[in-house]
């Protein structure tokens, strides 16, 4: 059954099944056992930082919860559905005494999440992952785009045709086609190009070392937003605004959520690899098993 549970790890159940001439339910019952001792056995007496983010399971906007260790690069828990309940349920599965050894909690600025981890675990800094609120001021620039586009009308969008990358990437990831398109639409003096000054700008909050220093120029950035007349733009500083102690908490203990990210894709992977599994119980398993680092009973045969 251990080597059934081995295999699944990098072979679909249903590849591991032919492979073997069994059943698929003896495959799935080699990795139940698998992933039920790996539980019992392992240890999270070191768990001090976390990443907490959720992953689509499929279409429809079904999702699973998922807590990463962010020191060992390992899946904790997961859970079904994007809810306050499904992360209450964390906390529950991890007690009063490990909660109370969290230093450190990452996660995006959904507020269930918020206040679950302020309820749960006071004593641990919050800390908003940087990459989701990166993402909120792209998904900024990009909406101005698209608006101004509808403002202007045909010609407008026939001018900005594939230009879309160019206002979200990095200037040093630009082709040398795109730095001089970007070039020539800097000049026609577009709310899109002040939405992309206003993202470039605060690319620079996050080269501060102190979170004073930080705060003071994200005071400054906050005026320039808001004093854009660009509303998208408005909308992400008034945002930041809004949870900016949280955010700020990054440069006392800067962690993120680049290993959850890393982990989220080998997720998708799992679930690619397989070719879906109809029930949410059967994918989690697979996330512990391959994503959990889980501990192996022996087996007979060792090679070396």
């Amino acid at each position: 059954m251990v080597t059934l549970a081995i295999w699944t790890r990098v072979l679909p159940w249903k590849q591991v099944a032919k492979l073997f001439r069994c059943a698929w339910g003896t495959v799935a019952s080699a990795v139940d056992e698998a992933v039920a001792y790996g539980l019992v056995q392992r240890d999270l007496r070191e768990l001090t930082h976390i990443g907490i983010d959720e992953i689509s399971r499929k279409r429809g906007h079904v999702y699973v919860t998922n807590v990463y260790d962010l020191k060992s690069k390992r899946l904790v828990w997961s859970g079904e559905e994007r809810t306050q309940e499904t992360l209450e349920a964390f906390f529950e599965f991890l007690g009063p005494e490990k909660t109370a050894a969290l230093q450190g909690i990452c996660c995006d600025m959904w507020q269930p999440y918020i206040d679950v981890i302020k309820a749960q675990a006071p004593q641990a800094v919050l800390v908003f992952d940087k990459f989701h609120i990166v993402r909120h001021l792209m998904e900024a620039v990009d909406q101005v785009r698209r608006d101004e586009i509808r403002e202007k009308g045909p010609a407008h969008k026939a001018l900005m045709v594939k230009t879309r990358f160019i206002w979200l990437k990095n200037p040093w990831n630009l082709t040398e086609g795109q730095t001089f398109r970007l070039g020539e639409l800097e000049r026609l003096n577009l709310k899109i190009n002040r939405a992309y000054l206003l993202k470039e700008l605060f690319r620079h909050f996050w080269d501060y070392t102190y979170a004073g220093w930080a705060r003071r120029y994200l005071k400054r950035w906050f005026w320039w937003a808001t004093h854009s007349r660009i509303e998208p733009m408005r909308d992400f500083a008034w945002m930041v605004r809004r949870h900016e102690d949280d955010i700020l908490n990054y440069f006392r203990m800067p962690i993120d959520n680049g290993t959850v990210e890393g982990l989220n894709n080998k997720a998708k992977l799992v679930i690619h690899k397989a070719y879906g599994f109809r029930t949410a119980k059967n994918y989690i398993r697979n996330l512990y098993h391959c994503l959990g680092n889980l501990p192996l009973p022996q087996t007979v045969h060792t090679f070396v």
